[in-house]
């Protein structure tokens, strides 16, 4: 057998640290599914929050990850397990106290805010270390496909998720429903726990203090031109599609007059089209090159927010944003799969994790400027004009990456040959 049959047959599936990393992130990603589906209903229909409330709950639900590049640097310094671990035990805990307090009747919108924040940690935590982790666990050939069957899996997560979200929330209500995604945050755990990779050669020791490893990853992605444009389109999608989020749930549940059961069905359907699309991103790359599927990817979202800004109430229009989103989905995870595998790729080993908090700092960083700014926009104009700003704005990292390199860029750098990395720790 050749090195190139082998090498083909090699997948990331072979190798069982992936297996548990990929099960803890889908089991993970399929509990806050249902808290997706869960917590919005709650505050809207069981607390009668606020559009104010709804800003501020959104606002501090996004506020840790102005602090991601203190992840990042940790996750470069210690081994990733054990923040893995934490970070999920600390959301676990926090979620249990939701429906501890209603069935007390004390719950209230502060108690949920204060668990937003507690999510929000340990969210930042999490990310930062488990896709630092991803390249030291799988081949440098095995990098794209390791992506896609994450992106997949965690598709198929919330699609289900948010399926099962819907019945629970109908069925035994929305704050005993969060309780499913508290026992996923153990389960998470437990998988995590059982994983063995040799840490100790993935872990750069500590030589410098924390302040200057975060400036260190600063310059270092600054200066990578791949690394900083891609940055640069993420942040700016974000903010306009945090805007829209921030009255996402509210629009449909209170103006458009959709169920909770029907808000599910929309957000599972949409799931499935993202299951697709990760599942498909290796394949699409490969026919019309990295670059061109990263571009489509950012294309597609603010025309996809079009039909959402005409739609009324009724079946009709839920059936069209069902389809809608599964469409925006399909090639927002096919270009999510293909932008984190090429910058991983071009990243040093050394600056992995404080790529990714940069990533993190500035695209769910600026999410509560966001939030702050629908709360401003919807007191000036109205809730449908509101999202109308915010998917005007995702049109700006088009513009970005259509003006770069990367819309032609055929193939990822493969990470195992050194001129492909974009510099060298200094």
């Amino acid at each position: 057998m050749t090195v190139a049959a082998r090498a083909a047959r090699s997948t990331a599936w072979s190798r069982p640290a992936f297996r548990f990393l990929l099960g803890a992130e889908a089991v993970t990603l399929s509990g806050s599914a249902v808290s997706t589906i869960a917590l919005p209903a709650l505050a809207v229909l069981e607390l009668l929050a606020s559009t104010t409330e709804v800003a501020v709950l959104a606002f501090l639900g996004q506020l840790p990850n102005a602090v991601a590049l203190w992840a990042g640097a940790l996750s470069d310094r210690h081994p990733k397990r054990p923040q893995l671990i934490a970070s999920d035990l600390a959301a676990g805990a926090a979620l249990v106290t939701i429906p501890a307090a209603a069935l007390a009747g004390v719950l209230t919108v502060g108690q949920l805010c204060a668990v937003a924040v507690v999510l929000g940690a340990a969210k930042v935590v999490h990310d930062a270390a488990a896709i630092s982790l991803l390249p030291a666990v799988v081949g440098p050939d095995e990098l794209h496909d390791a992506n896609s069957k994450i992106g997949a899996a965690s598709s198929v997560a919330d699609s289900a998720g948010t399926n099962v979200g819907a019945l629970l929330v109908g069925a035994i209500g929305p704050a005993r429903s969060v309780l499913v995604d508290a026992v996923s945050f153990l389960v998470a755990a437990v998988l995590i726990w059982r994983m063995r990779i040799p840490e100790a050669a993935t872990a750069p020791r500590a030589r410098t203090g924390l302040t200057r490893d975060i400036a260190a990853g600063v310059r270092y992605v600054a200066r990578q031109p791949t690394i900083r444009t891609v940055i640069a389109a993420l942040s700016t999608l974000s903010f306009g599609l945090a805007i829209m989020n921030t009255y996402w749930a509210y629009y449909l549940l209170d103006r458009l007059g959709a169920s909770p059961s029907a808000f599910g069905v929309i957000m599972g359907v949409g799931g499935a089209g993202g299951v697709v699309g990760a599942l498909l991103a290796p394949w699409i790359a490969a026919r019309i090159g990295i670059g061109p599927t990263i571009v489509v990817g950012f294309a597609v979202s603010p025309v996809a927010q079009v039909p959402l800004l005409c739609a009324g109430p009724g079946l009709r229009w839920q059936i069209v944003l069902a389809a809608t989103l599964a469409v925006q989905l399909f090639w927002a995870t096919a270009s999510g799969t293909s932008q984190r595998s090429l910058r991983q790729s071009v990243c040093h080993p050394a600056f992995q994790g404080r790529m990714q908090s940069a990533s993190t700092t500035l695209t769910a960083g600026t999410r509560p400027l966001a939030a702050v700014t629908a709360g401003g926009l919807v007191l000036l104009l109205d809730v449908r004009a509101t999202l109308a700003v915010g998917a005007l704005l995702q049109v700006v990292p088009v513009v970005l990456l259509l003006a770069s390199p990367i819309r032609t860029l055929r193939k990822i750098p493969r990470a195992a040959v050194p001129p492909a990395r974009e510099g060298a720790p200094s």
